[in-house]
């Protein structure tokens, strides 16, 4: 065995020792806890008022829905044999919500979202272990993490829209039976063939003699989706450029009372002619129809001024967000998973309950 290896091996038992030795201090590490609770929803036929000049004059029909058994509608139209269904669910809660009455039945470890805090602080781990150099964990990780979002995504995109957008509009009441049992919607609406039919063409890129029927499909995706990208370009960019460009120069800001803010009022005429000559100046830097000498080469170098200031700016915003999320990062790390730090209080026992002993 290499010296390397036996090196790696040593700092990864110290690391799994540093966790034992974390996890038995105090109250343990990257737990967390759940509060469980029954939900019901009932089906009921709600009458349709007949409402004339805003006076109900009577009912035109029912109208069959999913209300939850709590509410007032379930007490005032549900019967014994209205369709029930029943589930539990868990809803996450502060650790110290948890500290503060750990004999409650309703509170308990949830051991999914445990074992997820885990698995994610580990995979980060992974990843930044890249920075030492590329390894094989490090490839697993990034392995994992591709699949995991691939899938994750579709499974998204299931229920988010092919569930309740396509089959929800196409067989609303096999939807709502099998599906989502609150969906109030159950109109048919057979426009929805279309889109059905373009994502049945994509998928036969699978096929091997039926790929160029998905041409059809991805024409009509790139298509739209370049025109829709245009006009917000358009209206988003360009035309409000054009706007910012033309206002006057001398801008007025009202204060509250009314009278003329003379601070603001000059700030605002600075930065609308600011605005005005960096317009000019960058597009004099690329218009190319003439020699950027004497005063036109002048206000090109402006221009590239402006250019560059832009530039910079845009950089150091990307910077400053990949910053934001390796700093988000350190702090699941350090709170959620190692409890080291506890900027929200998650963890924190009233003081009340904490004088009772409990």
């Amino acid at each position: 065995m290499s010296r390397q290896a036996i090196g790696l091996i040593v700092v990864l038992l110290l690391f799994v020792g540093l966790l034992v030795v974390r996890a038995g201090i105090g109250k343990g590490m990257g737990r967390v806890y759940s509060e469980r609770e029954s939900v019901a929803m009932v089906q009921v036929e709600i009458p349709i008022l007949d409402v004339v000049e805003g006076e109900a004059k009577g009912t035109v029909g029912t109208e069959s829905v999913w209300v939850p058994a709590a509410s007032d509608d379930a007490v005032d139209f549900a019967s014994a044999d209205s369709p029930r269904v029943e589930w539990e669910t868990t809803t996450p809660i502060k650790p110290g919500t948890y500290f503060q009455d750990p004999s409650n039945a309703a509170f308990e470890l949830d051991w999914p979202r445990t074992i997820g805090i885990w698995v994610a602080a580990l995979f980060t781990l992974a990843i930044f272990s890249f920075l030492y150099k590329d390894n094989a964990i490090y490839k697993i990780a990034e392995s994992v993490v591709v699949g995991v979002s691939a899938g994750y995504a579709m499974v998204i995109g299931f229920w988010d829209m092919l569930v309740p957008n396509l089959l929800g509009k196409l067989v609303p009441m096999f939807v709502q039976t099998h599906f989502i049992p609150g969906m109030t919607d159950t109109s048919v609406n057979w426009l929805y063939i279309i889109p059905a039919v373009f994502g049945i063409l994509l998928l036969m890129r699978l096929a091997p003699k039926g790929q160029w029927l998905s041409l059809w499909a991805l024409a009509f995706i790139v298509g739209t989706t370049a025109a829709i990208r245009m006009v917000g370009y358009i209206e988003g960019d360009f035309l409000s450029q054009i706007n910012a460009t033309v206002m006057p120069i001398y801008q007025v800001v009202e204060g509250a009372n009314g009278s003329v803010d003379v601070y603001s009022t000059i700030w605002a005429s600075i930065r609308q002619f600011i605005l005005l000559i960096g317009v000019l100046a960058c597009l004099t830097y690329f218009f190319f129809s003439v020699e950027h000498k004497g005063v036109v080469g002048g206000v090109a170098r402006v221009g590239i001024w402006f250019l560059m200031i832009t530039f910079g700016a845009a950089f150091g915003f990307t910077v400053m967000g990949r910053i934001a999320l390796l700093a988000a990062r350190f702090e699941f790390l350090f709170d959620d998973w190692l409890w080291l730090i506890d900027p929200t209080n998650q963890r924190t026992i009233p003081d009340a309950v904490a004088v009772l002993g409990m």
